[in-house]
């Protein structure tokens, strides 16, 4: 086991002996100095994993120490030691980055916890979330065996999340691979059980089913919008996942408190075209094609298929009756973020203010165009870093703080969510077969199983356009990527590993939905 090396530096070194003593029988490694002085000379001479400092010492101080201590090594762990208990002197050395503060009389107890805090605790992590998850194990699995409902999968799926971020935090990850494992055998079932239910929740009215895209504004935003009340902004976040949300939240709820944090599943195929555009016109993509023929942008077309969405809003304002005065802004580049910032006051104005950040999807999009950005993003774990690194650095913070300063009420969520897709299968269409790697539309459509996929051989069912009368859809499933047998190597070697969505996983169709209020208020 590694032994470690702790300098103590105090006036009264000598009447601390009991503890030095303690520390070494516990296997600790300790050098005893009376000095600020010499702690900072012993400092620059040799390698220590932590250093205890009285505050209080004639001379050089202990809070001197610490800043001569910090200058050669910021990243040593200092834990300071007092007897003062004024709020100055801890606000001094909280300030200068200490690792943990100590008021005497000191315990052996209270001394050791503070080493194992600073020096095992990703050891001790590391143990008990492995044990935990271990024991859990067990239980998720055998939840497979029973007939599940939406808020069931739900509730899997982010229990898998809660472990996936826990172990994600361990030194050596050693779970992984068993919760990756557990994780394909979730989405295994749960296509079984897409496959045995989607179609009925979109036609009978009487069987239990989930909050969907077409359903998701009229129970969870326009229920909130009260007119002559604070703003309600409405933030959907392009592309993302349940476990990017996690990673974003700490920064978010630096302004605003939970009140809710809930989930919906998304409409199939679990794209932007047809997602969110159920979303914002509160409609099933056969009944947007209908009502409103000239918003509708087909697969057979060229133009963008998220060119409307603002009209498709006030439309879907309009339907329900509503009065309320509403914006939206889509945001693609960090210029538009700036000047949403920089419009914010303007739009405390408005009931409703819905806001589409981009951001998400160009980083999937990305990894999968560019080298470069696979190296930095290999895996999920390297995905939801890059995220949080965005949210950190981006204007849409800056907005949300605004947001928070102002009293309004923020929702936050996505239209679709993605997964990392590992295995090829082999499709076969014609020209004019659309390009998406998760589900396909066509009239010949030709694939040699059915059993790892979901069709929809009367799209009708499914709310879905046909463009001639012999139209099917098929949807992949699990971590599967469509490819055509022409140019299979290069299909498998291109799109092998990148993050796509518009098929069956619990990452995709699986949403979060969360309601925050204002820390501020007002």
């Amino acid at each position: 086991m590694q032994r470690y090396n702790i300098l103590w530096a105090d006036d009264e070194i000598d009447l601390l002996k009991p503890h030095i003593l303690f520390l070494e029988n516990k296997g600790y490694d300790i050098t005893a100095v009376n000095s600020g002085n010499d702690a900072v000379d012993c400092c620059e001479e040799s390698h220590f994993d932590v250093v205890f400092l009285d505050e209080n010492m004639p001379g050089m101080s202990g809070l001197e120490a610490l800043g001569h201590i910090k200058s050669m090594k910021p990243n040593l762990p200092v834990v300071m030691i007092t007897k003062s208990e004024e709020e100055q002197i801890m606000e001094d050395a909280i300030g200068a980055k200490i690792a943990d503060y100590l008021i005497k009389p000191l315990n052996p107890s209270q001394i050791l916890l503070s080493v194992k805090k600073i020096l095992d605790n990703k050891r001790l992590i590391t143990e008990k979330t492995n044990l935990n998850y271990q024991q859990e194990f067990r239980n998720i699995s055998m939840s497979f065996g029973d007939d599940l409902d939406h808020e069931e999968w739900a509730d899997i799926y982010k229990k898998l999340i809660y472990w996936e971020l826990e172990i994600d935090n361990t030194e050596n990850k050693s779970m992984y691979e068993v919760l990756n494992m557990q994780k394909d055998e979730a989405n295994t079932q749960f296509t079984r059980f897409i496959r045995d239910n989607y179609e009925s929740w979109l036609n009978d009215p009487n069987v239990d089913k989930p909050m969907l895209s077409h359903q998701l504004m009229r129970e969870k935003v326009f229920n909130k919008v009260k007119k002559g009340e604070k703003s309600v902004f409405f933030l959907v976040i392009d592309n993302l996942r349940s476990d990017q949300w996690k990673m974003i939240e700490p920064a978010v709820t630096e302004y605003f408190n939970v009140e809710e944090e809930d989930t919906y599943y998304s409409i199939l195929p679990t794209t932007t075209a047809y997602a969110r555009n159920s979303i914002f016109s509160g409609l099933l993509p056969s009944e947007m094609e209908h009502k409103h023929p000239d918003l509708w942008v087909g697969e057979d077309e060229d133009e963008g298929k998220n060119n409307h969405e603002h009209e498709f809003l006030e439309r879907q304002i309009r339907r329900l009756n509503s009065d309320i005065k509403f914006s939206y802004h889509k945001i693609k580049h960090t210029s538009e973020g700036k000047q949403l910032v920089d419009n914010i006051n303007n739009l405390l104005n408005n009931d409703l203010n819905v806001i589409v950040y981009n951001f998400v999807d160009m980083l999937s999009h990305a990894r999968t165009d560019m080298a470069m950005v696979r190296e930095l993003a290999p895996d999920e774990s390297a995905y939801r870093s890059i995220t949080k690194s965005w949210i950190e650095h981006s204007p849409l913070l800056d907005a949300l703080r605004l947001i928070a300063e102002s009293g309004s009420k923020l929702i936050v969520t996505t239209d679709h969510g993605t997964i990392r897709v590992k295995k090829p299968f082999k499709i076969v269409g014609d020209r004019n077969t659309n390009s998406n790697l998760r589900y396909k539309q066509g009239k010949n459509l030709g694939y040699s199983s059915k059993d790892n996929l979901l069709e929809a051989p009367k799209p009708e069912r499914f709310y879905l356009p046909k463009l001639n009368v012999s139209t099917s859809y098929v949807f992949a499933t699990e971590d599967q990527f469509f490819a055509y047998p022409n140019n299979y190597n290069y299909y498998v070697n291109y799109y092998k590993d990148t993050f796509q969505h518009g098929g069956v996983s619990m990452e995709e169709m699986i949403i979060p939905i969360i309601s925050l209020n204002s820390k501020y208020g007002k």
